[in-house]
């Protein structure tokens, strides 16, 4: 009696650490991670879903205007450049819009539309020099936060959209407002 007992707590127990490792390291929540430089260490992420939008905003170190990068997430878990927006033409700058994008100029800026450049992973520099990078989020635009929040200045990042598991998020930063 006492061995049956004995087994049917062990089988529990077993069942409960299965449960508890697969809850804590079955990758479930899709983010927007940033990766310390050919690592795996998240310095940051952001929850996002499919179909949502961000911003990547920069402060161009010659012209000292911002440039702002948009960019959706796509099913297949890419990011999909759609929009390129920016104050002054010149180095690093585009002259004109490519084939099946539109370029217009609206409120003091230009805008290079249907951009279509599909990225499953990409390399970031926060600025050292001109530290003023931005990440904008939400429906609206309304979540705003300043990568030296999150991110060391001068320092490369891999950004990407993957799927954490609680334990790699706890181990990480969540990027909010």
């Amino acid at each position: 009696m006492k061995r049956k007992k004995y087994m049917n707590t062990l089988i529990i127990i077993i069942v409960f650490l299965v449960i508890m490792l697969t809850v804590l390291f079955i990758p479930f929540r899709k983010s927007l991670v940033f990766y310390e430089r050919n690592t795996d260490q998240i310095a940051a992420y952001l929850p996002v879903k499919e179909g949502d939008t961000f911003q990547i905003i920069f402060t161009h170190s010659i012209h000292l205007t911002d440039v702002i990068e948009k960019y959706r997430i796509l099913p297949d878990d890419t990011m999909e450049e759609y929009e390129f927006v920016f104050e002054e033409f010149g180095i690093g700058m585009p002259s004109n819009a490519e084939t099946g994008q539109t370029f217009e100029y609206k409120d003091g800026k230009y805008h290079i539309k249907d951009v279509g450049n599909v990225f499953p992973s990409m390399m970031i520099r926060n600025g050292k020099t001109v530290s003023k990078h931005r990440l904008v989020w939400g429906e609206n635009e309304e979540h705003i936060v300043k990568f030296n929040d999150y991110l060391k200045p001068g320092e490369i990042y891999k950004v990407q959209v993957d799927h954490l598991s609680l334990w790699q998020s706890v181990k990480g930063v969540e990027i909010r407002d």
